[in-house]
């Protein structure tokens, strides 16, 4: 009598079952499944976001897909795996639309903040927040852990392209990322790259429909900076600095690691981790003009910022202080110092730099050489308007900072240049914050060598004016890479990131051919017109005079020219260009506007439009250009006048590795 019962209730018990458990599977799936949709402002980029059994996130810009589905996630100590079956808490929206000022401006003095925001908050303790500008966008984690400390052991940040694009590889070879950051760009494909082969950020990317995607990050701090590297097709991964638990001294301003930690950070439970950016650019010529990396940067956190001057350096080194036709001996003494001195207040510089070689050793920086009076050569070039920035070591200054940093103030020193870092790691980027807030206490300016590119410093921290992290034209002492077409690379890529510190202003200049390496007396690969235009082209708030003051004074027409440039601009319109190919671009300071073209070992011919310029009012415009035997003799360079207005079309010529630039000055005629 039981069996019947038994089989008629049989199947209803079994569907009551499957019924459950299909609820179950499906609340489970709920708890971390979802999709979200994050649009621009002008609606040209679509986001997606997909969080189910790994958090990814998909990039369209209008028909060009920029980014397939891509993996992003943070392994922490405390068992966590942020973006690993995650479960959604809530999403919320944001837009914002306001105005920044930079305090010290680069490309821009005003730059528009406009952006659409997502935040999915998670039920696991963080958080990430998607931004889409209309020229890019980005990405970061956020934790509010209940841990004091905890470790990063790792980071996922996946970049999955659609199919196999092509890449300027920024070329890094250490394995420990022990590097000045001092990038060669490899025109390739990303499939040319294997997993041992990584390259440092920013990193420029060419979909084949043309759109141009220069990665990057910003906000860094507490933690190491990013890296990518190949998979052998059209994905790059990311990799990282490890953290350095043992080092023995190299040298005077190295570390050789002996080793590392399993992890990548030891960091604070609550906290906001880096941006990862893409900035999303339909021309090449639009990333002359793109601000992503410093709209992400944390705000200027400096109460006081009026002491802070930028300006233009009469630099040593790359002429090693081999100044001529004077009546005393030329070296690191007082009297070559003075006529440094002399040559910056003639021209109106703004400082002088006192490089490697001033004081007693290169680890002792709280005395001068005897050979130089430091207290008087500050007194003499404060009374002729000009400022004095020492040179030191990263590693002595960090071993004690306010001791040093409070002796340069006292001397009256007006900025340091921070050297030799080398290292990308988290405990260097703390270093970094750490100079820079000390500097700013003693109201010094800061230049960081040696050093890894832009992240956003310079707007939290304005002191801080310039970073290396560029093969710039000091390697021209020993090397042959700095070609014109790297020349005209990096304006694409380093620059998109941030002020560089090139030291333009070669007074030696040599065609392909002629080029020789010389240390003591160095030349530039292409024309005079060149190195004037890297003085429009190049940003730098601290702009180097890098040749050796003896040859500027014996051509004091080349020499007023450059030293009228401004070193901040209050506008810049990208007017055309190619990464390796030619670049040219238009600046404002106040009433003027600055032109500048640059190009590779090709002459080439250019029209450039100057419709950027205000209707109704004409213009006296100043041309450096190539000369008519620049091609024989690269430092041939001629200097013309004419009258311009709005919407004029100027065509200019440019001889092989040669420049144009120009000074527009309101006119009445």
């Amino acid at each position: 009598m039981q069996m019947p019962f038994l089989s008629f209730h049989k199947k209803p018990f079994v569907a009551i079952l499957f019924f459950v458990s299909l609820v179950l599977i499906s609340a489970t799936a709920h708890a971390y499944a979802g999709k979200w949709e994050l649009t621009s402002p002008d609606g040209k980029i679509l986001v997606s976001i997909e969080s189910a059994e790994e958090l990814k996130w998909s990039v369209r810009f209008n028909n060009d897909v920029i980014l397939i589905p891509s993996a992003i996630g943070m392994q922490f100590s405390n068992g966590i795996n942020a973006g690993n079956s995650p479960s959604v808490k809530s999403v919320k929206r944001a837009s914002v639309n306001k105005m920044i000022e930079a305090v010290v401006p680069v490309k821009s003095k005003l730059i528009p903040d406009l952006y659409n925001e997502v935040r999915v908050n998670f039920k696991e303790g963080y958080s990430v927040v998607f931004r889409a500008y209309n020229d890019g966008v980005a990405y970061r984690f956020e934790t509010s852990f209940r841990d004091e400390k905890l470790q990063v052991k790792n980071e996922k940040a996946d970049l999955n392209f659609a199919e196999d694009q092509r890449v300027f590889w920024p070329i890094e070879t250490d394995k420990e990322f022990q590097s000045h950051y001092e990038s060669l760009y490899k025109d390739s494909v990303l499939s040319a790259f294997n997993e041992q082969q990584h390259g440092a950020l920013p990193f420029l990317v060419k979909t084949k429909a043309g759109t141009n995607l220069l990665v990057s990050e910003s906000d860094l701090y507490d933690y190491p900076n990013l890296f990518l590297k190949g998979t052998g097709g059209p994905a790059l991964r990311s990799t990282f600095p490890k953290v350095i638990l043992d080092k023995v001294p190299f040298r005077d301003r190295g570390y050789r690691i002996t080793k590392l930690a399993d992890y990548i950070a030891e960091t604070k439970g609550t906290r906001v981790y880096p941006w990862r950016s893409i900035a999303i650019c339909p021309q090449a010529k639009d990333l002359l003009e793109n601000n992503l990396t410093f709209k992400l940067a944390s705000e200027n956190t400096l109460p006081d910022t009026k002491w802070i001057k930028p300006g233009k350096v009469a630099w040593d080194w790359w002429n090693a202080n081999n100044i001529y036709g004077v009546d005393f001996k030329a070296g690191l003494n007082t009297e070559t110092y003075k006529y440094y001195v002399d040559f910056a207040s003639a021209y109106g510089l703004e400082y002088v730099i006192l490089d490697e070689g001033w004081s007693i050793t290169t680890t002792n920086v709280l005395q001068a050489r005897k050979e130089i009076d430091l207290p008087a050569l500050i007194r003499y070039a404060t009374s002729k308007n000009v400022g004095i920035i020492l040179w030191t070591l990263w590693n002595p200054l960090d071993d004690n900072m306010d001791a040093i940093l409070d002796q340069f103030a006292k001397w009256g020193v007006k900025g340091i240049k921070v050297d030799f870092m080398a290292r990308a790691d988290q405990y260097m980027v703390n270093y970094y914050e750490r100079v820079a807030v000390a500097a700013a206490k003693r109201k010094l300016l800061v230049d960081l060598h040696g050093a890894y590119k832009p992240v956003g410093l310079n707007r939290k921290y304005p002191n801080v004016l310039s970073y290396e992290g560029v093969r710039g034209l000091e390697n021209d002492k020993w090397s042959e890479d700095i070609t014109p077409k790297h020349d005209v690379t990096l304006p694409f890529i380093r620059m998109a990131a941030g002020p560089m510190d090139y030291t333009p202003g070669a007074m030696i200049n040599a065609g392909r051919s002629n080029f020789r390496i010389v240390f003591t007396e160095p030349m530039s690969q292409g024309t005079r017109a060149h190195q004037a235009a890297m003085y429009v082209v190049y940003e730098s708030p601290l702009q180097m005079l890098a040749d050796n003051p003896s040859n500027y004074l014996k051509e004091p027409v080349f020499t007023k020219y450059i030293s009228k440039m401004p070193t901040t601009w209050d506008t810049t319109i990208a007017i055309q260009g190619e990464p390796g190919e030619f670049v040219a671009v238009a600046r404002r300071k106040e009433t003027q506007w600055f032109v500048g073209a640059m190009t590779n070992w090709s002459p080439r011919k250019l029209t450039l439009d100057l419709s950027f310029l205000p209707p109704g009012q004409k213009y006296s415009m100043e041309v450096l250009e190539d000369g008519p035997n620049a091609m024989q003799h690269a430092a041939d360079y001629k200097i013309s006048h004419r009258i311009v207005s709005a919407g004029e079309k100027v065509e200019i010529s440019m001889s092989s590795g040669g420049g144009w630039s120009a000074t527009l000055s309101p006119s009445d005629k």
